[in-house]
């Protein structure tokens, strides 16, 4: 996935779920996941999206 369209995904899944969702490197693209199930390199990380901090 583009860095444009993940990070789009991630503002919606943040402000969708009400959590906090990070944005990170993964393989040949980039992906997002809450961020209280990121278990990835601190390092791959690239944005962390808060939904009460817009």
């Amino acid at each position: 996935m583009s860095l444009a369209i993940a990070q789009r995904h991630a503002w919606s899944l943040a402000r969708t779920l009400m959590v906090c969702v990070t944005l990170f490197h993964a393989g040949n693209g980039y992906a997002a996941v809450p961020t209280s199930e990121f278990e990835g390199d601190a390092s791959s990380i690239v944005y962390e999206y808060d939904p009460f901090n817009p």
